[in-house]
């Protein structure tokens, strides 16, 4: 028997219960889906109410339009937050990683879409959940060193969790994978032939056996293009000094690791090494704990000139001409790089 559905709608996410299956949809497709405060708030309350409902048997989260689950956060209105000196990204940021968690830790299966672009915000909501569906089209990735940010939302737990340094290669230079790399890098469980979503996407919400139908769709992912690359990226990316990883990088015979390099040098130098540091810690943190040092370090970074440069540079006036400060890795301090990492402010995450 057909259950009747439930919907609640409104410019960013709808939201419905029908057949047992809670359907969370993201509703920007022309920002691809850009998360705000009010969708954080809206998909937190949703898997709230969810998480007891006897109605509610599993979660099907999906982005609307064609360019992908999620691009991340809206860094226009992070932006805009930092110009107005008010404290809307603390309260963003504190409810986002909440939501992050909340996910890792839903008790029924949480089934995730990551076709298209899927990063930043969009692998927070995507790679803490139990199924993670990749596509052809499947683009993941943690760009934010190049803004003037670091792989939050729990990214540096699930990249310091990747094999060898394959994660540190990821959080430094932003670079996205595919559905096959995303799979063996364990950000991703599932690949899905993009032209198979709708027809898994279908058999889900009739009500379908969720095992049954992941299994019906399931196809053998396409190669993990950093498979090749590991060697170099292991060798390279060992220790604790971005700069000596750089210079093994820039020292290398293979052109990529050099590319790697010059990618590295495009990225705030505060944020590269922040984001080093960051992930060498996650390695032994929880999530929890991972998410309360991406707390501390996104507020203390709002605080320093380089994310709104960042983000000036990139999506405000699109000149793509960062100028960043410190200018250099050799300019940013081991005790600046502790001090973001540990600086307390009045709110935490759990508390």
């Amino acid at each position: 028997m057909t259950e009747p559905s439930t919907e609640q709608a409104d410019d960013s996410v709808i939201t419905s219960v029908s057949n047992g299956v809670g359907r969370i949809e993201l509703n920007r497709p022309k920002l691809i889906n850009a998360l705000s405060q009010d969708m954080v708030t809206h998909i937190d309350d949703a898997l709230q109410a969810w998480r007891d409902d006897d109605a509610v048997s599993l979660v099907l989260v999906t982005g609307r339009g064609e360019r992908g689950l999620c691009a991340g956060g809206d860094i226009k209105a992070v932006y805009n937050d930092i110009v107005a000196g008010s404290d809307e990204n603390a309260k963003f940021w504190n409810r986002e990683y909440k939501m992050n968690f909340a996910i890792s830790e839903f008790p029924k299966p949480y089934v995730v879409i990551m076709n298209g672009i899927t990063m930043g915000g969009g692998v927070g909501i995507s790679g803490h959940g139990s199924h993670r569906i990749v596509t052809d089209s499947t683009k993941v990735g943690m760009p934010e060193t190049g803004i003037g940010l670091f792989p939050d939302v729990g990214g540096t737990h699930l990249l310091a969790n990747a094999p060898g340094e394959l994660g540190t290669h990821l959080a430094l230079t932003g670079q996205p994978v595919g559905a096959g790399s995303a799979i063996a890098l364990g950000l991703a469980d599932h690949y899905v032939p993009d032209a198979q979503i709708p027809d898994l996407i279908a058999d889900l919400t009739a009500g379908g056996d969720l095992d049954t139908v992941i299994g019906k769709y399931t196809a053998e992912a396409p190669a993990d293009e950093l498979a090749e690359a590991a060697d170099w990226i292991n060798e390279c990316y060992a220790g604790d000094e971005a700069e000596a990883i750089v210079a093994a990088l820039a020292a290398h015979e293979n052109p990529d690791a050099q590319a790697a390099a010059e990618l590295i040098a495009t990225k705030a130098p505060t944020s590269v090494k922040v984001t080093l540091a960051a992930v060498r810690n996650a390695e032994t943190m929880t999530l929890a704990e991972v998410l309360e040092q991406d707390y501390r370090v996104a507020v203390t970074l709002t605080e320093l000139p380089d994310l709104k440069e960042g983000i000036r540079a990139q999506v405000i006036d699109k000149d793509r001409n960062p100028k960043w400060s410190p200018a250099s890795l050799a300019e940013v301090s081991d005790a600046q790089v502790q001090s973001i990492l540990t600086t307390d402010h009045a709110e935490k995450v759990f508390s």
